[in-house]
């Protein structure tokens, strides 16, 4: 795992956290290492969205708290842990935790968990970009495939029909895939009736 140790000055962190001694380390180093630090309760403001670090405590939080669904944080969260308790803790990692800090949080070890974070919320954004792409390439496959299948079916061999489906996507200007959509969009039975219309592949 590759870590990014550019400098953190100017990045902003949201502290969401009742006020409480055990949280003034974790302000005071922020501070240190250059962040700058807003702090909310019992909720998130709107303007936290355009943060770059999110602290949210494990021991008291809830859903509702964030203005956004559990694991979908466009930022990396850090959990403030006080308590181990089994339920507890699969909250803060239903989150989306990138990184942790047990409370009271000292002076040590907050920057190497703004580092442990972004690092890890940088690879869960690669893996989900990733899978994203093998997905649609999947999809983008299988609809070749059935619009193959459409020209089939009037009569084409399988080298005619992808032939065809070439000639086609030449003919609109665009992609294989792309025709492919449309000649299975326009070939469904739902479209057909709506549309009164179908695209002649014979």
């Amino acid at each position: 795992m590759r870590i990014r140790t550019e400098n953190l000055g100017g990045a902003t962190a949201w502290i969401l956290h009742r006020p409480h001694p055990s949280v003034q380390g974790l302000v005071r180093q922020l501070s240190v290492i250059g962040l700058q630090v807003r702090e909310a309760w019992p909720e998130l403001p709107a303007e936290a969205l355009n943060a770059d670090f999110i602290f949210y405590d494990a021991d008291t939080g809830h859903d509702e708290q964030f203005p956004w669904n559990a694991g979908h944080s466009a930022m990396p969260m850090i959990a403030l842990i006080g308590s181990e308790v089994p339920g507890r803790l699969k909250w803060a990692m239903d989150m989306g935790a990138h990184a942790q800090l047990l409370k009271p949080v000292s002076d040590k070890g907050v920057y190497a968990a703004l580092l442990v974070a972004r690092s890890n919320f940088d690879q869960a954004k690669a893996s989900s970009a990733l899978i994203a792409d093998l997905e649609h390439r999947l999809s983008a496959r299988q609809t070749i495939v059935q619009a193959v299948m459409i020209s089939m079916m009037k009569g084409k061999t399988e080298a005619e029909a992808y032939d065809l489906l070439r000639q086609v996507a030449m003919a609109w200007q665009v992609t294989i895939e792309t025709a492919a959509e449309r000649i299975v969009a326009n070939h469904s039975p739902e479209r057909g009736a709506q549309n009164g219309r179908r695209i002649d592949l014979a």
